[in-house]
């Protein structure tokens, strides 16, 4: 099937720059978000990606100059009755993903397509949430942070996921500028598991006070080809979301992926990240690392 008309649920970091990407390939894109405010500051953010000089790397002018136009914003679901695709990106929790579907299972049409963005939550148990007419049209699609410069997506494929939805999905991504890889439905799907498992190690470092977080970054970037440090990573995506996820993995695998105290310490005492202002490092008010 051809997919031209998508849909975003969530506007935060991760849903705005998937709605952008999907603009940026000529798709008709509504973003959805409950709060005005949320849709407006994303908007906002969108518009100075494609200000940055890093946008003019990926993209060609003449697709950022229509890129925003692509976009409608929406408060509601209503209007997603006509969406090929819909992505969902909310909060990293089941429930929360529930509730967005019991919405979209009422208002999408019978062959529309519908994905998580989900980092870690069984698809096939995410499919569940869904009338059993539309489970075999549910799969994961899991974009990586920052999604305007990260190629990868996860394909992931539920118990019933058709193969033509499966292509289909595939084919957008591809047509967005994105590589995708197909992963067997397991819990924390493919790069995760190794993320994690690395950020174990490196919290275990932090520890024991063998190095730095700073040492621990530049040993990686220098030493490993990787853009970022670990610590910067985790500043940036959240220390938040990295418990919440390292609890999911927890529970499925055991004490391999039980979360080191350390960061346990972190999200209790509020140093969430850059967005908080304070991580594994300090941050000003537009997020500019300053120690």
């Amino acid at each position: 099937m051809s997919v031209n008309k998508i849909g975003v649920i969530g506007a935060g970091m991760m849903g705005s720059e998937i709605a952008l990407v999907f603009a940026m390939a000529g798709k008709s894109v509504v973003m959805m978000e409950p709060e005005q405010a949320r849709l407006d500051k994303a908007m906002a953010g969108l518009q100075k990606t494609l200000e940055s000089g890093v946008a003019r790397k990926f993209w060609a002018e003449e697709d950022m100059a229509t890129a925003l136009s692509n976009i409608s914003a929406a408060t509601d679901v209503s209007g997603f009755g006509d969406r090929d695709l819909v992505i969902e990106a909310v909060f990293e929790d089941e429930k929360v993903k529930a509730d967005v579907y019991k919405q979209l299972d009422a208002v999408c049409k019978d062959d529309a397509i519908i994905a998580s963005n989900t980092s870690s939550i069984s698809i096939t148990v995410l499919a569940s949430y869904f009338s059993e007419k539309r489970q075999s049209r549910f799969l994961g699609l899991h974009f990586f942070s920052p999604v305007s410069r990260m190629k990868l997506v996860e394909v992931i494929r539920g118990m019933d996921t058709d193969d033509d939805v499966i292509a289909a999905a595939r084919e957008v991504c591809i047509a967005a500028g994105k590589t995708p890889i197909d992963v067997k439905d397991v819990v924390g799907f493919a790069v995760n598991r190794i993320l994690f498992a690395m950020w174990d190690e490196v919290l275990r470092l932090a520890e024991e006070g063998a190095c730095t977080p700073e040492d621990i970054d530049i040993g990686c970037k220098l030493g490993l080809g990787h853009p970022v440090g670990p610590f910067e990573l985790m500043d940036n995506i959240s220390n938040t979301l990295n418990l919440q996820v390292a609890e999911i993995l927890h529970e499925a695998y055991g004490e391999r992926f039980n979360p080191r105290p350390i960061l346990r310490q972190m999200v209790k005492a509020g140093r969430a990240g850059r967005r908080a202002g304070r991580g594994w490092y300090r941050y000003d008010e537009k997020g500019k690392r300053v120690a």
